[in-house]
Parts: C-alpha cells; sequence; structure tokens
C-alpha cells in the first residue's frame, strides 16, 4: 500500500494543477497563429492563464486524455473562428464543452477572428445564443474586442473604454502637400495635421478616418494598432481635438465631425454627463454609419 499522506499530497497538486488554467482556447489549425498572438496577450498583458495545446501538450503521449482532464476543470472556454470556419477536432471540443458548461455552468465564447467570414459561422444551437467578441473591428467607436475577451473570462465588467477605430484601411495615395490653406493646424503635441487636412480636402473621407485615428493616439502618445484609455480620453488635448474637429466640419460641409456626432448623441438619449449610455451608444453608430454609407458611396 501506498503511503496515505504522499497519495493525499499528489492529489492536491493535481488539483492545483486542474485549476491553474482560466481559459480554453478552442480552434482551427488554421488559425494558429493568430490564436498564439492573442493567448499571449492574455497571459502577459491581462495575467489570465490559457490552455493551449501548443503549450501544454507533452509530444509522445496521447493528447486526447490530457485533453478530456483539462475540459473537465477548466474555468472558461473561448472558441475561436476564422476564415477556415471550425475543424473537426474544434466540434468535438465545443460538443465536450457544451456538456460541462450545462453542468458546471462555465462561460463558453464564441470569438470571430479578424479574418473571419462576414457571414455568421453555423455552430451548435447553445453557442448561437451567445455574446460574441468580434475582432473583425467593423464600427467606429466600442469597447475593444479583447476586453471584451477578458471579462467573458472573468466576469468582471470593464471600466468603459472607447476606442476609435478606422471604417478600412487607407489605399495608397501620394500626399497632396497644400499651402495658404488658411486652416488653423495647431497642435499641443506637436502632432501634424498636414496629411489629414489634405486628405479631408480631397473627400477621401475614408483615408481621412484612418488618418484621424493615428493623429489621434500620437496625440496622447500611443501607435499604430493601440487604442485611447479613458483617462487619455477625458483628458485629449483641447487644442487637438479642436484642430480634428474644425477640419473634419470645414470641408465636410457640417455632415462629420466631433461636434456633429455630440449632438446626434443627444438627439438620441446620450447626456454629457461621463456615463455610458449603451443604449444611446447603439443608436449614434446606427446612424453615424448611414452617414458613412452615404458620404462613401460618393467617393
Amino acid at each position: 500500500m501506498g503511503d496515505p499522506n504522499r497519495q493525499e499530497y499528489e492529489k492536491a497538486l493535481m488539483s492545483d494543477a486542474q485549476s491553474l488554467f482560466d481559459v480554453f482556447l478552442c480552434h482551427n489549425s488554421e488559425d494558429k497563429e493568430a490564436v498564439i498572438k492573442i493567448a499571449e496577450q492574455l497571459k502577459y498583458e491581462y495575467k489570465i492563464e490559457p490552455w493551449l495545446d501548443e503549450w501544454e501538450l507533452r509530444p509522445g503521449l496521447p493528447w486526447q486524455s490530457e485533453l478530456e482532464k483539462q475540459i473537465a476543470h477548466i474555468k472558461s472556454a473561448a472558441v475561436f473562428v476564422g476564415e477556415s470556419g471550425i475543424g473537426p477536432w474544434q466540434e468535438d471540443e465545443i460538443n465536450a464543452f457544451l456538456r460541462q458548461f450545462k453542468q458546471r455552468k462555465c462561460p463558453v465564447i464564441p470569438v470571430l477572428l479578424r479574418n473571419a467570414p462576414q457571414q455568421q459561422p453555423q455552430l451548435p444551437p447553445l453557442l448561437e445564443g451567445m455574446t460574441w467578441v468580434d475582432f473583425r473591428e467593423q464600427i467606429r467607436v466600442y469597447t475593444p474586442p479583447m476586453v471584451k475577451l477578458v471579462w467573458g473570462i472573468t466576469g468582471k465588467k470593464p471600466e468603459t473604454i472607447v476606442k476609435v477605430i478606422p471604417q478600412s484601411q487607407p489605399q495608397n495615395t501620394p500626399q497632396n502637400q497644400r499651402n495658404d490653406s488658411g486652416d488653423d493646424l495647431s497642435s499641443e503635441k506637436g502632432v501634424n495635421y498636414t496629411k489629414l487636412r489634405d486628405l479631408l480636402a480631397a473627400k477621401k473621407w475614408k483615408e481621412a478616418d484612418y488618418e484621424t485615428y493615428l493623429v489621434m493616439l500620437q496625440a496622447v502618445g500611443r501607435k499604430e494598432n493601440d487604442y485611447i484609455r479613458e483617462e487619455e480620453l477625458l483628458n485629449f488635448p483641447c487644442t487637438d481635438l479642436r484642430t480634428i474637429d474644425q477640419l473634419w466640419v470645414k470641408y465636410s460641409n457640417g455632415r462629420f465631425g466631433f461636434s456633429v456626432q455630440k449632438e446626434i448623441y443627444l438627439s438620441v438619449g446620450g447626456k454629457l454627463d461621463g456615463k455610458y449610455y449603451e443604449e444611446a451608444w447603439e443608436n449614434l453608430a446606427i446612424a453615424w454609419d448611414g452617414e458613412w454609407a452615404i458620404a462613401w458611396d460618393g467617393e
């Protein structure tokens, strides 16, 4: 017979090991590179421990038993869907988690990767009813998908974060240098607004939208592909805010600009009290998308 104390010790170690992981990353092997990047961000930036087959499955041992062991004890799951859709083994993983979900009520989070098709993929009925996390970035102002994913995993609702997202990537067009335009291009942070002015003057709304995203990041000391935190937004340089707004209002003949957005926001029930009103933001997005569609069709 074995030592009872040692058996209890080993049992405790196994229990601790099984509870180390916060989220199981279920994905198609075709999307592994994108999922690894998300796993690294979860682990190192948000201190969330992901279970990823690439990191945890020891070569030379049956992966099925290890997978089943983790599924039985993992705290949550993220089901990633990319361009290739759901893989054959991924379907088995999803079904196993759905069974666990019924028993333990663990969150199972559908996640659309950047290259996912526009049409929502076909998934098991229970998963289709879940709230999606969408990395495709189709709207201009929203809570970043990574923050939503962390919320789904931890259950802790984040503070309101506003991220300015370009509607599309800019095309490679030569910069049209203009002089003596009469525009005030002042900046408290040394930001050069010449390119934004030139794009707006040329009615290149898509490219100007992306350039606005870049100069706003520059004004708060951040780089491309990052987002503006709530505190930074509340303390955004007034001179730069005025410069961007005036350029948009002038060259769009009053159709676009932060001041225009503010009026629309107030008209759909929003309040200027620093609080987040979800319905008002949704209505603003609908109204704003309509304006963009009209303008972009005219390019």
